[in-house]
């Protein structure tokens, strides 16, 4: 699969890959409704409570700007409740609460409802992902073309994106999440099905993530002082 046409507007100067256009396909995005004290409290420890809901409203802006021009169906699950009027525009994400006891149930939860819906592939991702790009998601769903399963590894031992074609239980039980040993653990049950891997990535869970990255500097000029 290859770019069939190139498209450019004023407002969208990025390559369009015409390839996922009239397929069956689902963006999920899990998102923590940004409430100070309540979202990326590690990092928080050390920038404070207000630096860390700027950058995560940051981030949801940037996840925004990568998700809008996909060609696929996109739902946004809210950690706490659904919001109609927010960065999320209504006319191109739909809008779900997340249902589940832990983060393996809730996403287990969402996909078998995307598959019920129908949806042939169905990629994961959060909304914390500076290093994510619109033309990494397109790749991500391609790659499901020729694979049943696909998977972004984060540097910290998990991952930051995972896709599917069909449902394997096993993929979010018995998981510690949020540790070192999540990524291994989940290819561990993959090992019998045919999974692309996809490039490392940082995402952002702590000051050492982004304390070298231009773009967060704003954000930690009192850190600096």
């Amino acid at each position: 699969m290859g770019i069939l046409q190139t498209k450019k507007t004023e407002t969208d100067e990025k390559t369009i890959d015409f390839t996922l256009v009239k397929s069956r396909n689902l963006l999920v995005i899990f998102t923590r409704n940004p409430e100070l004290g309540k979202c990326k409290t590690r990092l928080a420890e050390k920038v404070g409570d207000e630096a860390a809901l700027d950058i995560y409203q940051f981030l949801l802006n940037h996840t925004v700007k990568i998700t809008v021009g996909l060609y696929a169906k996109k739902t946004v699950y809210y950690s706490e409740e659904s919001c109609k009027e927010d960065i999320w525009n209504n006319t191109v994400y739909d809008k779900k609460l997340q249902t589940g006891q832990d983060l393996g149930e809730r996403m287990a939860n969402a996909f078998l409802e995307g598959f019920q819906n129908d949806f042939e592939k169905i990629i994961v991702i959060g909304s914390d992902m500076y290093d994510l790009s619109q033309k990494d998601l397109e790749a991500a769903f391609n790659a499901l073309d020729t694979n049943d399963f696909v998977v972004g590894p984060a540097e910290d031992g998990g991952y930051y994106l995972l896709g599917m074609k069909h449902f394997i239980p096993e993929v979010f039980q018995a998981k510690n999440w949020g540790t070192v040993t999540v990524l291994q653990d989940t290819l561990s049950n993959l090992v019998a099905e045919k999974t692309a891997l996809l490039a490392s990535k940082n995402d952002v869970d702590h000051y050492e993530d982004i304390k070298d990255i231009e773009a967060f500097a704003p954000f930690l000029k009192h850190m600096r002082q």
